[in-house]
């Protein structure tokens, strides 16, 4: 691969992707608020009331989405103890598990998708899922779900995205770890299927990730290089992260979602609580108001603060014919009399009439000298 796309024009970049049907849709990038999903994973414990409790707790933060996994252990790896298939980082919040218990424990049961998405719908929120094999595909459209979500880690299985590509909706691609030339792959081959509604989150795939290793300046990098509008999938802790990358133009953020982090859950570790997602939402819409437009001399909500700058007022009385000393003027606020600038000019001015303590001074009541 080139590891270069075409970056003369940016369309798809500043196109807005509707994700959702008539009755229930958002509508992502350039003037609009950022898309927040609160992301399930495993942290319902395969407990499904409290799948359903953190569905309703994700609608009443304010949250405009919910994503599940959609996997089963044995479509993720093999049944083995052994070698590859136990995590052997010692730092890993899995140190020592076996890839098929962990997979197993963190799936969610696939008869629970549907009344999953129906809730999240009832309460107004949209709801989809990343499909991590080609069955969990056909399962997902099967539910019609609004879109698609794949995962950092499968980026790279490029039959997995041509299949999601083939379903005719918007795909959201995390890119943790991947080089420019594997996300390149990835965005064409999702377009030469003819998905042209593309989101890529920049993403750092440790768990839990830290603010120095998140590199949010990447994210207009990303947008340019590749034609697509960029989010942040944010596995740091707190909101700040999140927070900030609406400034460089993040237009959709994901987050892992749970309960109580002391109650535990395989991402509990690095998982926002319902308090937090409330947070996010408010503090990333608050930041995309403010972005506006390059802006000088002040908004027009600015002008009647103007006249709280200083001017030049009259401070010590002086009668009409007198010459005005450096004692007799004062610069103050509000702003009602002369600008500042002009007191070399003013001192040493003749008075045209009588001025008492606290008169605005104006050109019309002094005489220059040369005037």
């Amino acid at each position: 691969m080139s590891g270069k796309l075409d970056t003369q024009h940016e369309n798809a970049a500043q196109a807005t992707i509707r994700i959702g049907d008539d009755d229930l849709f958002v509508d992502i990038g350039k003037g609009h608020k950022p898309f927040i999903i609160a992301e399930l994973s495993g942290n319902h414990s395969q407990d499904f009331a409290l799948a359903k409790k953190m569905v309703h707790e994700a609608a009443k933060a304010g949250a405009h989405a919910i994503k599940l996994q959609t996997y089963t252990a044995s479509s993720m790896t093999l049944d083995l103890d052994s070698g590859d298939f136990v995590i052997q980082e010692k730092d890993s919040l899995w140190a020592g598990e076996k890839l098929f218990d962990l997979y197993g424990k963190a799936s969610t049961p696939y008869e629970w998708h549907a009344e999953l998405f129906a809730l999240a719908n009832s309460l107004g929120m949209l709801a989809f899922s990343s499909p991590f094999d080609e069955d969990a595909v056909d399962f997902l459209t099967s539910l019609n779900v609004p879109c698609f979500k794949i995962a950092s880690f499968e980026l790279t299985d490029i039959p997995l995205i041509r299949k999601v590509a083939k379903q005719g909706k918007p795909m959201i691609m995390s890119t943790g770890m991947a080089t420019v030339s594997e996300i390149e792959e990835a965005v064409k081959t999702a377009k030469s299927e003819g998905c042209e509604q593309i989101i890529l989150l920049k993403c750092t795939s440790t768990y839990p990730a830290l603010p120095e290793n998140t590199n949010l300046v990447t994210i207009p990098n990303m947008r340019t290089t590749f034609d697509c509008q960029v989010g942040l999938s944010d596995h740091t802790a707190g909101i700040g992260v999140s927070v900030a990358s609406v400034a460089f133009g993040a237009s959709v953020i994901e987050k892992h979602f749970v309960l109580s982090r002391d109650a535990g859950g395989v991402d509990a570790e690095f998982s926002m609580e319902p308090n937090e997602l409330a947070q996010l939402v408010s503090e990333t819409e608050r930041v995309h108001q403010a972005m506006g437009k390059v802006t000088y001399g002040g908004s027009q909500a600015e002008e009647k603060s103007k006249q709280y700058r200083r001017s030049i007022y009259i401070c010590k009385p002086i009668k009409a014919g007198e010459t005005l000393s450096r004692e007799h003027v004062k610069i103050v606020r509000p702003a009602h009399g002369l600008a500042p600038k002009h007191l070399d000019t003013v001192v040493g001015s003749i008075a045209k009439e009588d001025m008492h303590i606290g008169t605005p001074l104006s050109w019309a009541l002094i005489s220059t000298q040369g005037s």
